[in-house]
């Protein structure tokens, strides 16, 4: 009988992943069903935007927030800056230049990112796990990576050298006062090299000092999942929640929540704040690139939230975490 390769859980069976409370595994059967029959939004060619450079700190336990592109934001904090999944290439796929094409250009130029002390790799898809632009910052910055288990070998590829995997729940400190856990989301993993499931998937909980950050991750709604976030680390100060990628639903609502259930998503973690992301970079799934800013905000107001408790970033815009 082959020996396990990861530990026995709720979520892994020895060799492959799974999620604890609604499976999450969509077949080749239901691939070619979307495929044949969807009815994509057009979106346009290209969408011209100015690209922004990094704001300062404004000191304090300050974090300052920027959205670059789809899931790739830019967290700036006293003890170190922090990535999370970067995709800098043309195209979210094999080798960055297969599938689909960027509208935008990054919100932040690759050479105007600051020092990066860590990277947070969510999971395998080409659309997060980047790696012509794992492997550029590996050359230009030499960052630790922190992913979850399984995730070692492709970031390898990329030529890093400082890997940390974590299984869900698991916490590494980058630095003193600045510490990461990575945190269930219900989603899946594969791509060209692997196994479909061999590897995990997870969002990020980011405390540096008093602030803290949850980066959601693709994630399906799950309504046991979400509370039991802030009931184990706490209330986070910003949320970073996916608002795209979520049509049609027969097929993406296992995987990718839709801008209600990403309110939804908001309320249960008790967020301060939250931020939209994971639309309008990348054509992914069949609604319209305006549709998710639309949708939220009318998730919004039927939630009765004010506009400044769950925002929509230009790509390259900035917003600061303190204690206002």
């Amino acid at each position: 009988m082959p020996q396990p390769v990861f530990p026995l859980s709720d979520h892994c069976d020895g060799r492959s992943f799974f999620n604890p409370h609604h499976p999450v595994n969509p077949s080749f059967r239901d691939i070619w069903r979307w495929k044949c029959h969807h009815q994509p939004a057009v979106w346009p060619r290209r969408v011209e935007i100015a690209p922004q450079t990094p704001p300062p700190l404004s000191g304090g336990d300050n974090i300052a927030v920027t959205w670059i592109n789809h899931a790739s934001f830019l967290l700036q904090t006293p003890l170190g800056a922090v990535l999370t999944d970067p995709v800098y290439s043309p195209c979210c796929g094999p080798w960055g230049r297969l599938g689909p094409r960027r509208v935008h250009a990054p919100g932040i130029p690759f050479a105007d990112l600051p020092p990066i002390a860590a990277v947070l790799l969510s999971h395998d898809h080409y659309d997060h796990c980047d790696l012509p632009t794992l492997a550029r910052l590996a050359c230009a910055h030499d960052p630790l990576l922190i992913t979850p288990l399984g995730n070692a070998p492709l970031a390898r590829r990329a030529g890093l050298r400082r890997i940390v995997e974590l299984d869900w729940w698991q916490t590494y400190q980058i630095a003193p006062g600045l510490a990461v856990t990575a945190t269930p989301s219900r989603h899946w993993s594969n791509r060209l090299s692997g196994h479909r499931n061999h590897r995990l998937w997870s969002g990020f909980h980011l405390r540096s000092g008093v602030r803290t950050v949850q980066f959601v991750g693709d994630t399906g709604y799950d309504d046991q999942l979400f509370g039991e976030i802030p009931r184990k680390l706490g209330a986070p100060d910003l949320a970073l929640i996916p608002i795209g990628a979520y049509e049609p639903r027969w097929f993406m609502a296992a995987q990718h929540c839709n801008p209600a259930e990403a309110v939804q998503i908001h309320r249960d973690l008790g967020a301060r704040r939250s931020v939209a992301m994971h639309w309008g970079c990348f054509q992914l799934t069949d609604e319209s690139r305006d549709e998710p800013p639309r949708a939220l905000a009318a998730a919004r107001t039927a939630a009765g939230l004010p506009d400044t408790a769950f925002t929509v970033l230009d790509p390259g815009a900035s917003l600061a975490i303190d204690g206002t």
